[in-house]
C-alpha cells in the first residue's frame, strides 16, 4: 500500500506561515496595525485571500480583529505567557529527555547556539532572539513528531510577542546564550536526562523573567 501523504498547504496556509515567521523573527511587534491593502500588495495575493490568512492566525491568537479598526498583531496577557511556559514544559522537557543524541536535530541546535554567540558579539539582540527560538524549535524536532512541531511554531510566535514587548532584549536573552550551549553539551554527551533537568530549571527561570518584566511595564 502507497504511504500517505499530508496534503499540500492551501495559498493561505503558506501565507500564514510566512507572516507567523515574520512574528517569530520579530519583524512584526505586539500592537502592530496590518493594512489590508499594503500587506496584500508586499504578498502578491487577493485581499479574500488575505482575510482568510487573518482569519487563521487570529484563531492563533496571533494577529486580533478590532472591529470599525481593523486587524494587529496581538498583545499577550501574562494569562497566556503562564499558559505558553506550561506547554513548553510539556513538550519540550521529555523531548529531550527522550532524545538520541545522534538526532539530526542535534545538529540544528549546535548551528542556533554557534549563531547567537556569533550575534552577541555585533550585538543583534533581535537576531540572538531567533537563534534561541531555532534552538528550542530542534528540540522539538526530536520528538519527529509533524503535529508537535507544528503546534511549537504557533507557540513560538507568541512567545516572541512578550519578547517583544520588553525594552531590553539584551537582558532577556544573554544569560541564555551559555545554558543553551550547556544544555546541548550534556546532550551530546550522552545524558538526555540530565539536559532534561537543567532544561526544565531553565524554563522556569526564564518564566520568572518574563513575567517580572512584564509586570513592571504596568
Amino acid at each position: 500500500m502507497a504511504e500517505a501523504r499530508e496534503p499540500a498547504p492551501s495559498l493561505a496556509e503558506e501565507i500564514a506561515a510566512r507572516l507567523r515567521d515574520q512574528v517569530t523573527g520579530g519583524a512584526l511587534v505586539p500592537g502592530q496595525r496590518l493594512s489590508e491593502a499594503r500587506v496584500a500588495a508586499e504578498l502578491d495575493i487577493s485581499r479574500n485571500t488575505l482575510r482568510e490568512v487573518f482569519r487563521l492566525l487570529t484563531r492563533e491568537g496571533i494577529l486580533r480583529h478590532e472591529p470599525n479598526r481593523g486587524v494587529f498583531v496581538a498583545v499577550p496577557s501574562m494569562a497566556s505567557i503562564l499558559d505558553i511556559y506550561r506547554v513548553r514544559r510539556l513538550i519540550e522537557v521529555p523531548a529531550l529527555a527522550q532524545a538520541w543524541p545522534g538526532h539530526a536535530a542535534v545538529a540544528r541546535m549546535r548551528s542556533a547556539v554557534a549563531r547567537a554567540t556569533e550575534l552577541q558579539r555585533i550585538p543583534d539582540w533581535r537576531g540572538v532572539g531567533s537563534a534561541n527560538m531555532e534552538f528550542h524549535a530542534a528540540i522539538v524536532a526530536l520528538t519527529d513528531s509533524p503535529r508537535l512541531i507544528q503546534f511549537f511554531t504557533q507557540i513560538i510566535a507568541e512567545l516572541r510577542l512578550a519578547f517583544g514587548l520588553l525594552d531590553s532584549p539584551e537582558l532577556l536573552h544573554r544569560p541564555y546564550i551559555p545554558r543553551n550551549a550547556e544544555i546541548l553539551g550534556r546532550l551530546e554527551a550522552g545524558d538526555p536526562a540530565g539536559a532534561s533537568r537543567m532544561l526544565e530549571d531553565y524554563l522556569n527561570q526564564s518564566e520568572r523573567a518574563v513575567l517580572e518584566a512584564f509586570a513592571r511595564l504596568g
